[in-house]
């Protein structure tokens, strides 16, 4: 193969290039003239280059090999032999890494703020990339192994682990065993199930990187500020080293997916019932699958995925009005497409009463079937098709990702020639769809969904199958201990250790030297202009062009601040306290929040059903949604959230009138809201990581706390009772939900966000009179922001008296564990500083805390999180044995204080310059930009230079200054009396978590999810039911509609 002399013209060769019609991006594509390797470039502006580096992967098992290589790579490479290296230079850079394995695909991330950074990783990543070292150590630690008491550890075992007994994980297996044959890769699980991993060689594994990892098989997308020229002298550069290591580029290679055999239609319809392991034997889902049109059959493509939001994309849709909202029976229906040479189309009912699955299967196509031999609504379609069309230009400007993402699946399932790629220059198909006649569209449904068989699997919950795992696994591991016996388990021990100590070998530092922190010029920030309106000019009057527009127009009290930012969209947000609202109401907010966009509204005296009321928003909006208020930086809070285009800005502030004056609590609606919440709530407890969460807020939190208030512990007992009550008196509940509504909707508990380029507003003001003129106490002081913290109870406020609570849930087979100590409450405390890059210094990839756990194989992951709302908290992620995460993660950070371990300068400045890539995270996008500038001066209450006096700060903290702040603020989170910690578990963990934790001074209790209760002052009488077992992670109940989707879910903080 020849080489390229220095000057010469890049083997890099253009196939493409051209702007989009729906956003100001240009798209490029390259392909090596040498390699094949090809390259898409994403032009466009902002802070942060994105680079996504994607294989096909193709594997006809179930061994995880495609997943092990998403951890091996990071292990060492050919030049670059030491683990974690390339993560410690990109922590330096700017940079992340990360990466995700799908069925097809393997993709390699890397996020950088700014071009000089990402052009300095880059090479080294790829070299990892295509030429890993896969050493049996790195295997053995990262994959799987039997640690010195017997039991399965490894990070990707782990990662299994928590998931393999899932009911989605399990439900979605048994669907592709029966869509695909055997000589099908889709069939598999390419995460690798727990009984293959466990006997997975490092040969295998190699095998299979040999076999996908060509260069000829990559793809790199690239989105962002890109210097074109440098890039391509790299990649010739990083060719010209690799193509004596790699397969003869002109050797024959079969395109992973597209060259393989092709599935056989499914010829008749199977309805499969599985069971997945749950106490709660309630309810369980419904999964149905069909194929769909080819990939490259673009019209087709795009017009399945209409007409399935027309089907069951939001409440007024006929799938989801008559199974969720008319006859409840179910608590969501969802559905998606899976891009692949032969779509799949999918639907999901979830929180189903196991007695109703095949009925709601059947039910599912007997509505599709209505659709056209009764009612098929064109005008609606017609809107569905517009809507989309608007939600598609949003997302082009908004998310990141989406160009990505998209040129991702046309590399794996693409023509080669180019043809589908180049659909991205155009959104046309939609202009095309907007003429099609219900004729059209039926003969659409009758091909694809009713003349089509199936596959339908429907997930029964089974406490049976609990006790079979359990016991299963507990005379698995003790065989396993017999047989080996404490010789044999003192030398699995002793191997452990040393596939540590080698994967662990100290990098050197003449090695990191040859790669200095980058300059920050090449990071471009988005820089938003604020303007501001009535209450809000107390934060004062900038003096800008904008203000001066703002200033020019109608004169109003109402607290608004404007982010002018070059965008197509506008986005606004109405936030509003919780604090004038009377504890007993608070658990009324879920329900509020479900009801608010799906209720009937009064228009000129005459009543509008609520599916219209939903329709008419889809026409006007691009998305809308009600939500705690933890997306903005305000957990006690809620958030009104409408994105629309410039010319529908007045439309919708007339929607926030009509919903906040003009609607109406329907007894019919506020029951189907009620019996929503209800089915949701088994499904939300088999989440551990979510209960954990839960768990916290209802330890630390009073009654006056919105987080708790809307906790789905609290969900599961409150709503219980007030549905017996509202079966009785429905009157009284509404007239609760009036004073709710009442206590929320005033005028000095309202402040308004806008996002947009405000010279394409007509009139920034005015259209927010008529909501003034009818609010109440516009002559009373605004509301101040009410953090978290001032509700914390004793607990809360002093951690370390309760201890430890074990709570053992049946269906998981992992651990998650949540620590919580003292933390600052106040944004301008001078320790912030020390501690941000304490805590950034620990965090990164590969650093003290991923090496101490992730790296032996104790969790999935760990980390810190410091909100400034009076705790720090400690959490560790899908463990097989969390006590020893947790005391080898003090173990580290004691190293650091008592200075047997040394802190690195270079690790140092990783931190530093980490921190500096999480302010280009939060300005990523246009929004994001003006989201930040609006948390900073009112939620934070900090002066616009705060970021930038951070940074300055962040620069020159000592070593001894981060010590002390390792010894003050976290070492508490790990002391007995002074940090309190939930710890969820499989139920074989409980007894052994509870010995340790005891042993190691920590007063521990072991309570059931059932345990933890909020009545509000609901009374508890003989038949109410006792499956109180819902809870919930960090709650933001929402009823979101957002794309084409009205969900309820939660979040707390």
């Amino acid at each position: 193969m020849p080489s390229k002399a220095s000057g010469d013209k890049s083997f890099f060769r253009k196939t493409q290039h051209f702007s989009t019609d729906y956003s100001p991006v240009a798209l490029s594509h390259y392909v090596s003239e040498r390699t094949g390797m090809q390259v898409i470039i994403v032009d466009k502006k902002g802070p942060k280059i994105n680079g996504y580096f994607t294989l096909a992967t193709e594997i006809f098992d179930d061994s995880g090999s495609p997943h092990t290589l998403e951890h091996l790579v990071f292990m060492g490479s050919k030049n670059y032999k030491y683990k974690g290296l390339l993560d410690k230079l990109a922590s330096r850079a700017y940079s992340n890494t990360n990466a995700w394995t799908a069925t097809d695909h393997t993709t390699y991330t890397l996020d950088t703020a700014g071009w000089d950074g990402f052009a300095q990783i880059l090479p080294v990543y790829l070299e990892h990339v295509i030429l890993p070292t896969l050493t049996d150590e790195a295997c053995y630690t990262e994959v799987h192994h039997v640690d010195g008491e017997g039991n399965d550890a490894g990070v990707v075992y782990s990662e299994m682990q928590a998931i393999q007994n899932t009911s989605n994980e399990i439900m979605d297996l048994a669907a592709r065993r029966l869509l695909y044959p055997k000589n099908v890769g889709f069939r598999y699980e390419t995460g690798g199930l727990m009984e293959n991993l466990r006997i997975l060689t490092p040969e295998r594994i190699r095998s299979f990187h040999k076999e996908m990892y060509q260069p000829k098989n990559l793809c790199l997308v690239l989105d962002g500020e890109v210097n074109q020229a440098h890039l391509f002298e790299i990649l010739d550069k990083f060719e010209e080293g690799i193509l004596n290591d790699i397969p003869p580029p002109e050797k024959p290679f079969r395109r992973p997916w597209i060259d393989s055999p092709q599935p056989p239609p499914i010829k008749e319809t199977i309805i499969e019932t599985v069971s997945f392991p749950e106490e709660d034997e309630s309810s369980g889902e419904v999964m149905v699958a069909l194929f769909g049109p080819e990939y490259n059959d673009e019209l087709s493509y795009t017009a399945i995925d209409l007409i399935l939001t027309y089907l069951a994309g939001s409440p007024a849709t006929i799938i989801e009005n008559v199974i969720v909202e008319q006859e409840r029976l179910a608590s969501s229906v969802s559905y998606m497409i899976d891009a692949r040479p032969n779509t799949v189309i999918w639907f999901q009912a979830s929180g189903v009463v196991t007695e109703k699955l095949a009925f709601v299967e059947k039910r599912i196509f007997e509505l599709i079937n209505e659709v056209c031999s009764n009612s098929f609504n064109i005008k609606y379609m017609l809107e569905c098709v517009r809507r989309e069309k608007r939600q598609v230009k949003f997302q082009a400007e908004n998310l990141s990702s989406y160009f990505a993402l998209t040129a991702i699946d046309d590399f794996l399932f693409g023509k080669r020639d180019g043809s589908t790629f180049k659909r991205m220059r155009s959104i046309d198909n939609y202009d095309k769809l907007e003429k099609w006649g219900e004729d059209d569209w039926c003969v659409l449904i009758k091909k694809w969904l009713l003349d089509a068989p199936h596959i339908s699997i429907l997930g029964t919950p089974s406490k049976k199958m609990v006790d079979e795992i359990k016991s299963s696994e507990e005379a698995r591991i003790e065989a396993r201990r017999k047989e080996l016996g404490p010789e044999g388990l003192k030398k699995l021990d002793e191997k452990l250790k040393a596939a540590i100590s080698k994967n662990d070998t100290e990098i050197p530092t003449v090695l990191l030297e040859q790669f200095p922190v980058p300059d920050t010029e090449s990071i471009h920030f988005i820089e938003s202009l604020t303007a501001r309106s009535g209450l809000a000019k107390s934060l004062g009057t900038p003096n800008n062009y904008i203000q001066r527009i703002i200033d020019s127009n109608c004169n109003l009290p109402l607290f608004i601040q404007f982010e002018h930012v070059p965008s197509n969209f506008v986005n606004i947000t109405l936030l509003l306290g919780t604090s004038g609202v009377e504890a007993k109401h608070l658990p009324l907010l879920p329900l509020f929040f479900e009801n608010f966009f799906k209720t009937p509204i009064m228009n000129n005296g005459k009543e509008i059903k609520f599916e219209e009321v939903v329709q008419r928003l889809e026409k006007d909006t691009v998305s809308f949604v009600i939500k705690g208020g933890g997306n903005i930086g305000y957990d006690e809070g809620i958030t009104i959230t409408f994105q629309v285009e410039p010319e529908k800005y007045s439309a919708a502030i007339k929607w926030i009138h009509t919903m906040i004056f003009d609607s109406i609590f329907d007894e019919t609606r506020i029951s189907a809201a009620i019996a929503r919440i209800l089915a949701e709530i088994p499904e939300l407890k088999r989440d551990g990581y979510r209960m954990a969460g839960s768990v916290d807020s209802m330890i630390h939190l009073d009654n006056n706390s919105s987080v708790k208030a809307r906790n789905t512990l609290v969900k599961a007992f409150y709503m219980k009772r007030l549905k017996k009550i509202f079966n009785k008196d429905p009157k009284s509940v509404i007239s609760s939900l009036e004073d709710l509504k009442k206590s929320i909707f005033r005028f000095n508990n309202m402040r308004v966000l806008i996002i947009t380029d405000v010279n394409k507003l007509q009139s920034p003001i005015e259209p927010w009179k008529p909501i003034v003129d009818n609010l109440k106490d516009a002559d009373k002081p605004l509301l101040p922001i009410i953090k978290t913290s001032h509700y914390f109870n004793a607990d809360g406020m002093n951690p370390g008296n309760y201890g430890v609570v074990i709570v053992p849930m049946s269906n998981i087979d992992s651990s998650y564990c949540l620590a919580s100590t003292k933390g600052p409450v106040s944004f301008t405390d001078p320790i912030l500083p020390a501690l941000n890059v304490a805590i950034s210094f620990l965090e990164t990839v590969e650093g003290p805390l991923w090496t101490a756990i992730r790296g032996k194989g104790l969790a999935y992951g760990s980390q810190f999180r410091c909100d400034v709302d009076g705790h720090i908290q400690f959490s560790i992620y899908r463990s097989p044995d969390s006590y020893r995460a947790f005391q080898a993660g003090k173990a580290i950070i004691e190293s650091y204080i008592n200075g047997s371990t040394m802190i690195e300068k270079y690790a140092l400045e990783g931190a530093i310059s980490s921190l500096i890539a999480g302010l280009s995270d939060k300005q990523a996008t246009m929004a994001m930009a003006g989201k930040s500038h609006f948390i900073n001066s009112v939620i934070k209450g900090v002066d616009d230079d705060y970021d930038t006096a951070m940074l300055k700060a962040v620069r020159n903290i000592s070593i001894s200054q981060i010590k002390n702040v390792m010894r003050d603020f976290l070492i508490p989170v790990f002391t007995p009396g002074q940090a309190n910690i939930v710890l969820t578990c499989a139920v074989i963990m409980r007894d052994a978590n509870f010995k340790s934790f005891e042993e190691s001074g920590f007063k521990v209790r072991v309570q059931d999810l059932n345990d933890f209760k909020g009545s509000y002052g609901l009374e508890t009488t003989k038949d109410n039911d006792e499956d109180d077992e819902e809870s919930e992670e960090e709650d933001d109940s929402s009823s979101e509609i957002s794309g084409t989707e009205i969900s309820a879910s939660d979040s707390e903080a």
